[in-house]
């Protein structure tokens, strides 16, 4: 059976690479971080889900994310390809944050999120960020 803990590290994490990078448009008070344990998926690192427009209206809420890190396949990736990973999930966030996506087809490919992950690395040293 799946189980969904809190992940404020993976929280802490996704608030510097949107920081670094200027992901100004990301509402980190309106995204939540979770870690699932006991999935059953094989090729899922994370993922995102977002509250659709319709219980955003039935439930008076504004558009909330949730990004979720699977124990089993992200906790045993090195930390470069853990900060990919993140990258990849934040990059499905539109600029207009309205519980929509972006898709892998059109924008979240492989080649805008090496594009972004280098830019990442790259900022991270120019701010002294990285631990020599």
């Amino acid at each position: 059976m799946i189980q969904y803990y809190n992940a404020p590290d993976i929280k802490d994490r996704l608030l510097e690479i949107i920081e670094v990078l200027k992901f100004e448009h990301v509402d980190m008070d309106r995204v939540y971080c979770v870690r699932s344990r006991g999935s059953q998926a094989k090729r899922t690192i994370a993922r995102i889900h977002g509250l659709g427009r319709i219980w955003q209206e039935a439930m008076s809420m504004q558009p909330t994310y949730i990004i979720e890190v699977i124990h089993e396949q992200f906790d045993y990736y090195p930390p470069d390809a853990q900060d990919r990973t993140l990258i990849h999930e934040l990059m499905h966030i539109p600029r207009g944050f309205k519980g929509g996506f972006r898709h892998h087809k059109n924008h979240v490919n492989s080649e805008n999120v090496d594009t972004w992950h280098k830019r990442y690395k790259q900022r991270r040293k120019e701010l002294g960020l990285d631990k020599v």
